[in-house]
């Protein structure tokens, strides 16, 4: 364990080594002592982990020393030591930003002992947290974070990149499945905020009555239920990025008072009077073609204007070519992986026959695909009847590629012989083709039965 380094600044010689040999203890701590405010901030550049600072000094009274303090260093964590009990004292060093305020008694030494092992805990926390953030952040680097090399998904990266050197809002489109809170994430954690929080909120998943406390909070006795006071999501996100999701599910009533917070960039608590102020950067997405909804009549024109910044549309799966299969290794892998089965290849049929499938549902059917596929397999190799396509979207595979005519007829005629058992006869009588159309296309095998 790394030493603690703790500066002792008390002009009184006999008090200061009461101090310094009781907090010496413990072996961990390094103590310094000094007898001038002066002293203590020449010796800033040693950066201490702690400073305790006698409040009357006399070169500098404990505010002043302070200040000078979190000047240079404003992460330094400061206990002044007093021997005035005047509470005004102690509440105005407390409000400036000290982290404890102690008054000179038979006490003081205990009291600085729990003190020290509290701050030190919190500050072992906090370098935690700072880790974990840092992690996450290489974890959303963007070619970790989001696979492939097509070009559609290298025009994202330009733009992504664009977003993170700046603050400015904003809004990614796409379909389902696309990737929309992956991309926020990286925008993110990629940006001047990762050490921030990243709050993400599904707008279409919050109950109507609810959505108004979950994101401004509320105060204590608002409403039935509300025991205590709760901060909202925006009040959480601040200083990092609040990301939107679904943000057309939004009724009127509140897009009008997301778009007053959003220009007064403060919220005040459902059932409060005080105004929060906030520093966010706003990240929204939708499914939904926001522009029509302006036109509908479900979307205010204000707050699309408000939100829209840099608008990003990411491809459909069945845009981005080998970007499939690189998707689909690397689910693969990791689905191995977690689950302990060792290595699993992708037979090139079964490559083909996904490189052929249309995925309406983007990137979150493959990886469902790809997990269930890996369990059915045998002999460590996915083969293409190990993968089962259950698109909910039958209407669109005739629609999403382009095709010969000859090939939307296969697939036409493939998609009917799934749906009624292979049965030739009964989906040559439901097309009103001749029978004889589709024994040539098996006799050439062109569909394939089962």
């Amino acid at each position: 364990m790394e030493p603690y380094k703790i500066f002792i600044v008390e002009d009184d010689p006999w008090y200061g080594e009461i101090l310094e040999y009781h907090l010496s203890l413990n072996e961990d701590y390094v103590i310094t002592r000094f007898t001038t405010g002066k002293e203590c901030l020449a010796n800033l550049h040693k950066k201490p982990d702690l400073i305790t600072v006698d409040f009357s000094l006399p070169d500098y009274t404990g505010d002043k020393l302070y200040e000078k303090i979190r000047q240079t260093d404003d992460s330094i964590p400061v206990v002044a030591i007093s021997g005035q009990e005047d509470i005004s004292v102690a509440v105005n060093m407390l409000k400036m930003g000290v982290t404890d305020y102690l008054v000179k008694d038979e006490n003081t030494k205990d009291m600085l002992w729990n003190a020290v092992i509290r701050i030190r805990k919190m500050g072992n926390l906090k370098k935690e947290v700072e880790q974990l953030r840092e992690e996450l952040g290489n974890k959303f680097s963007f070619d970790k974070s989001i696979k492939g090399q097509s070009p559609a998904l290298q025009k994202i990266f330009a733009l992504m990149e664009k977003a993170t050197k700046t603050n400015i809002n904003v809004s990614i489109t796409g379909e389902t499945g696309t990737g929309k809170e992956v991309v926020s994430k990286a925008i993110h954690y990629n940006s001047e905020r990762k050490r921030k929080p990243f709050v993400a909120v599904n707008m279409a998943a919050i109950p109507k009555e609810l959505v108004e406390s979950e994101l401004f909070g509320h105060e204590k006795g608002a409403f039935t239920g509300a025991v205590a006071r709760k901060a909202g999501k925006f009040e959480e996100a601040n200083g990092g990025t609040i990301f939107l999701d679904e943000i057309a599910e939004l009724d009127l009533n509140l897009q009008s008072k997301i778009l007053r917070v959003l220009q007064e960039r403060e919220v005040i608590r459902v059932g409060g009077n005080e105004k929060v102020k906030l520093d966010i950067r706003l990240i929204v997405a939708t499914h939904k073609n926001l522009p029509d909804e302006v036109k509908k009549g479900n979307f205010r024109e204000d707050l699309y204007y408000r939100i829209i910044g840099l608008p990003i549309e990411l491809p459909p799966l069945r845009d981005r070519g080998n970007d499939v299969l690189i998707l689909a290794k690397h689910f693969l892998d990791d689905f191995a992986k977690d689950n302990k089965l060792g290595h699993i290849s992708i037979s090139s049929e079964a490559k083909q026959k996904m490189m052929g499938y249309h995925f309406p549902g983007n990137i979150r059917e493959l990886k469902a695909i790809i997990e269930l596929a890996s369990v059915m397999c045998a002999d460590g190799e996915i083969k293409p009847d190990d993968i089962t396509f259950n698109s909910t979207k039958s209407d669109e595979v005739f629609t999403m590629e382009q095709k010969t005519l000859r090939q939307y007829t296969c697939d036409i005629i493939k998609y009917y012989l799934r749906k009624y058992d292979d049965d030739v006869m009964l989906v040559a009588d439901k097309l009103d083709i001749g029978k004889s159309t589709i024994y040539k296309m098996l006799q050439q095998k062109e569909i394939v039965l089962g």
